[in-house]
């Protein structure tokens, strides 16, 4: 995470430093989080290896490699490629205008394609620049090529069949992006250490001319906003400079970023920057910070709406939902020897199933700062772990069940084992009594009553392949790959028989039970929800596509915590079983492979293959129905935000109501009660003026107001404190 000291231009003119970092680390310290609130990528495209993106429309138009992909983004969960065409050299930039992509092509200079038929888009018209393009502009019939060692070339593409050159200016170093607004062209000059931002006029094309130059470390790409150009500077972070005089540039803020920044947009007032070590970067230019990390290298970035679109160099088009400016939490990480396969959790303590190196016993009671405990190593491959009482009960591929001792969680012992015939991959326990996904053997019925000698009491072959059980009452729950959810009745652990089965659309690997429901993890078909009042006839009710593999799957009141391989985690909203839907989720591409997940109230361990055991703070609870709509007339706003001295709320009821609002921390703590009372129908307001329930001043900062109408619906609107 950064450190960041970021003064900035306000509209009053006064320069303000504020720490931001703070921000971030409240969040990660948070006893809980609302994953509706942070940033989060929501859907990917396979583009390959992708250095630009610009959007119109329902299109996202990126270059990737020696071609252009465009990519469908009307559902940006779930973005499709449309067509490609290849391109002579590397496609490094892209602008889009009307029915045409300007492509910079490297060596081959501009590119014109014919995107009117999205599937299969045709070069049309090119013209070769002198130098190397590398970022391409348009504004009307002219488009301004960014030519490397060679500047600024001006283009006439009034007929994009014949484009050609209209004037060109020279610029000391290598034009690597560029930006236009009115009849300026603003050139990121690229030649560490001694870059800089070209100011030119191109006001006639045919002899465009540098009227100003800032000098910094190295740029790589450039922004406007207003008078303001931003620069991503791959060295020194993000500049803002002010460019009301072309002639005379001032820096007027700043922001060091964790990685080497590469390309920027701007929306409003906050700028979007791709970071080229830790994905993308966000810098409201009032006040807060987010980021989120994409799988590669982020490059470029195109802002429409309320989604950001990354070019990622190794991870194709990532498409991030912006609409909130919270970063996600920092993971509490415990590296682990082997590949963490799966988690259970007994109070404070996850109990690692850590692949070759067994099991792992671990403090989590600072989601943040898990601590080690202990460990035992087990005969086989540890995959999965359940526990009960002072027992770990793991299915170890290779050598069946082990029953392990864990009365000492920094001391535990193997106190016997049985080999199944399979392989074991799952496990679940009632009393002293386990249960085994034993792949292509079944079910398996284990009594450990003797931890010493635990015995095979009885099996039932699955149709697929065992690889999740989950147990409620007299029924066992497989989950059977190939073959879905299987429904067995283990009244008579001797003689378990399946009763019923549902078959899934993908894979499936994992299974919880709460009442007549079951939630499968069903790898990329999502979560499959399931009713199984009936365990003959079990059907699916409700299901939910997420980003990637569904691999683990745990519940705690109606958050459903998913463990969604690459994408690490997914919290679902299952209030509504017919209709699921993703709350938030959390991306670590740096700890892949999440396996498994295992959830209480306070905390949310997962467990990732190249990452060991990743710990996040839980959901917070929430009264708000997610799926309910909210009335036109209830709709809860604040002015100024940001704020200093005091902000105004403002809330509108269609009739009479109890109405409480609440100014909330970061951590969900009341800070002041503003109101708890009956109001008439009409319009009402309000001021917080930034003090605590004690009339103290409280700090810069990040602050929730949550309204609440008796039994109604509940607004939560973001609140910007700054010094």
């Amino acid at each position: 995470m950064s450190r960041l000291i970021h003064p900035l231009k306000f509209p009053t003119g006064i320069v303000a430093p504020i720490i931001l970092a703070a921000v971030q680390l409240n969040v990660a310290a948070a006893a809980c989080i609302d994953y509706g609130t942070i940033l989060r990528r929501v859907g990917s495209a396979p583009t390959g290896t992708s250095y630009d993106v610009a959007v119109s429309g329902t299109k996202a138009y990126v270059t990737a490699a020696t071609a252009l992909e465009v990519v469908d983004i009307s559902n940006p969960a779930s973005p499709v490629i449309l067509g490609s065409v290849a391109t002579p050299d590397v496609a490094y930039g892209v602008a889009v205008s009307g029915s045409y992509a300007y492509v910079a092509d490297n060596a081959s200079g501009l590119q014109v394609i014919d995107v009117s038929n999205p599937a299969a888009p045709a070069i049309v018209g090119s013209v070769d620049t002198p130098g190397m393009a590398f970022s391409v502009a348009v504004s009307g019939t002219t488009a301004y090529v960014a030519d490397g060692v060679t500047g600024l070339q001006v283009i006439n593409v009034s007929n994009p069949v014949s484009p050609s050159i209209s004037g060109s200016v020279d610029t000391p170093y290598s034009a690597v992006d560029v930006v236009v607004s009115g009849t300026k062209a603003y050139v990121a000059d690229y030649s560490a250490p001694q870059g800089a931002l070209r100011i030119i006029d191109v006001s006639n094309p045919s002899l465009p001319s540098i009227v100003g130059n800032w000098a910094t470390h190295s740029a790589l790409g450039v922004a406007i906003s207003g008078t303001n150009a931003l620069i991503a500077d791959s060295f020194y972070g993000e500049k803002a400079i002010d460019v009301t005089n072309p002639a005379s540039p001032a820096l007027i803020g700043s922001a060091t970023l964790p990685g080497e920044a590469r390309g920027i947009d701007v929306s409003g007032s906050t700028a979007y920057v791709g970071d080229g070590n830790y994905g993308l970067q966000v810098l409201n230019l009032s006040f807060a910070l987010g980021s989120v990390d994409t799988p590669g290298g982020a490059r470029r970035v195109a802002v429409s709406g309320t989604y950001a679109y990354v070019a990622d160099l190794s991870g194709g088009l990532q498409v991030i939902d912006v609409s909130d400016l919270v970063s996600p939490p920092v993971p509490g990480v415990m590296d682990t020897p082997g590949l963490a396969n799966g988690v259970a959790l007994s109070g404070t303590v996850a109990y690692l199933a850590d692949g070759s190196s067994g099991i792992r016993a671990i403090d989590v009671s600072n989601p943040a700062s898990p601590a080690f405990l202990g460990t035992v190593d087990t005969p086989g491959t540890a995959f999965g772990v359940a526990v009960s009482g002072n027992r770990a009960y793991v299915a170890d591929e290779g050598s069946g069940l082990q029953v392990i001792d864990v009365t000492n969680p920094a001391a535990p012992s193997i106190l016997g084992g049985k080999d199944t015939p399979g392989t074991a991959w799952g496990v679940a326990v009632s009393g002293t009594t386990a249960y085994v996904a034993d792949e292509y053997e079944g079910l398996q019925v284990i009594d450990a009553s003797n931890a010493a000698s635990p015995s095979i009491v009885g099996h039932v072959d699955t149709p697929g392949l065992a690889y999740g059980v989950a147990l409620s009452g007299t029924k066992a729950y497989v989950a059977d790959w190939d073959h879905g959810l299987q429904v067995i009745d283990v009244s008579n652990p001797a003689s378990p028989a399946i009763l019923g089965s549902v078959d899934t659309p993908g894979l499936a690997h994992a299974v919880v039970v709460r009442g007549t429901l079951a939630y499968v993890a069903d790898g990329t078909s999502g979560v499959q929800v399931i009713n199984v009042a009936n365990p003959t006839f079990p059907s699916i009710v409700g299901s939910l596509r997420t980003p990637d593999e569904a691999l683990g799957v745990s519940l705690v009141g109606n958050d459903l915590y998913v463990a969604d391989r690459s994408w690490a985690l997914q919290v679902i909203d299952v209030s509504h079983p017919t209709s699921p839907v993703i709350r938030g989720n959390v991306d670590t591409p740096n700890f892949t492979n999440a396996f498994g997940v295992a959830a209480t109230g306070n905390v949310v361990c997962v467990a990732s293959q190249e990452g060991g055991l990743v710990t996040f703070p839980a959901q917070c609870p929430s009264t708000t129905d997610i799926h309910k709509p909210v009335s036109s007339r209830f709709h809860l706003t604040a002015s100024p935000n940001p704020f200093r001295a005091g902000v105004d709320l403002q809330f509108d009821l269609e009739s009479s109501a109890h109405v409480s609002v609440v100014i909330l921390d970061l951590q969900g703590r009341k800070v002041r009660e503003l109101v708890g009372d009956e109001f008439p129908a009409g319009t009402h307001r309000m001021t917080w003026e930034g003090r605590d329930d004690n009339r103290s001043p409280v700090g810069p900062g990040i602050y929730f107001a949550r309204l609440v109408t008796g039994d109604g619906p509940t607004q939560v609107r973001k609140l910007f404190k700054i010094r």
